[in-house]
């Protein structure tokens, strides 16, 4: 990590009045005296009918103040490279400002990104702390593609905002995935692999001994930018002769493959209300190339945070084989335990 300096913002809540342009400046000459900082120029506007705004440039960044008198709200902050935290500033303005309540955030100004959960809710926000960009691009096919380095989990794939797989727990992923499936039936001739980017489901059906193993995926660059920086998910996929690439629609693909064909059929996409639809929309060309036996297995979401997504994949399970089965797996980097949704072909 290269820090380059601390920040601190506070926001003064439920203040009963205003306060001089002359009290700010004298407390910006006060703060900076105990941060040991220097001031080289300080601007101010007074605006009408009320409002106040000063900053202050300092030798090792600004502090500035902005107020909104018809709020009751004063905002201060205080960037600073030097040696001594901002937040010396808090115990000043406390005793200095009438208030309610402070909102106080610190933190440090760094190469350390923190990147949005997209499970996260209004209520509990939740990010991952990114050591480094390794890719960042939107694909032919309109994907916007991620290869972030993640303090906790490694180099990581995010497509659309969302995070698909990282390397310290992709393999309880991918292994739950491919389990899963051999839990209803232990068949390797061939298997079909629907989605799956990144490579993993394609590894562990590698390790199952399968014969063919055809990959039908929707975008070649995920799958490169995996192979040059997931080697670890990747590498065994990318040498294997049983593994055939198809690229494009994938259900469009499997139009032209004979009945019958595969053991096993793993169906890796999005876990979104669309792809439970396209999937439904396609059942009968998946159920046509699946043997008698054999087994389909999707990855559903969380069933803790999104039941409804997962029930509804139960259900189109259900309805076309008249059974289905559900497994989970705690997945650090998500957070959460994953879901995957079996069902066989009954003969």
């Amino acid at each position: 990590m290269k820090k380059v300096g601390e920040h601190i913002t506070l926001d003064f809540l439920g203040v009963p009045s205003d306060y001089t342009a002359e009290f700010y400046n004298k407390i910006i000459y006060k703060i900076a005296k105990k941060a040991k900082v220097e001031i080289l120029n300080v601007a101010e506007h007074q605006f009408k009918p009320q409002g106040f705004t000063l900053v202050a440039l300092l030798a090792e960044s600004h502090m500035s103040f902005h107020t909104f008198p018809e709020k009751g709200i004063i905002s201060f902050d205080f960037f600073t490279c030097a040696k001594i935290s901002p937040s010396v500033a808090l115990e000043i303005l406390k005793k200095e400002i009438k208030h309610k309540r402070i909102v106080t955030r610190n933190f440090d100004r760094s190469s350390v990104s923190l990147y949005d959960d997209i499970y996260s809710t209004p209520g509990q926000k939740k990010y991952y702390v990114v050591n480094d960009v390794l890719e960042n691009f939107t694909s032919k096919v309109g994907q916007h593609i991620e290869i972030l380095k993640l303090e906790q989990f490694g180099n990581a794939l995010f497509i659309d905002g969302e995070l698909q797989v990282a390397e310290k727990d992709e393999k309880k992923y991918s292994g739950m995935f491919v389990n899963s499936a051999f839990s209803l039936s232990n068949a390797n001739s061939n298997a079909a692999i629907i989605g799956g980017g990144d490579g993993g489901v394609a590894r562990e059906c590698v390790s199952k001994g399968f014969n063919i193993i055809d990959w039908y995926e929707l975008d070649p660059e995920v799958v490169k930018a995996c192979y040059d920086y997931l080697p670890k998910i990747s590498q065994k996929v990318k040498g294997s002769n049983s593994i055939k690439c198809h690229w494009g629609d994938a259900f469009e693909s499997i139009k032209n493959v004979e009945n019958s064909k595969y053991d096993k059929i793993f169906v890796d996409l999005n876990d979104d209300q669309y792809c439970i639809d396209l999937a439904a929309k396609n059942m009968k060309g998946l159920k046509r190339i699946l043997k008698p036996g054999g087994v389909i297995t999707a990855q559903v979401g969380c069933q803790d945070k999104k039941p409804k997504q997962v029930d509804n994949w139960l259900k189109v399970l259900s309805k076309n084989f008249g059974n289905s089965k559900l497994d989970a797996v705690y997945i650090p980097s998500f957070d959460c335990r994953w879901n995957f949704a079996s069902s066989i072909m009954n003969t």
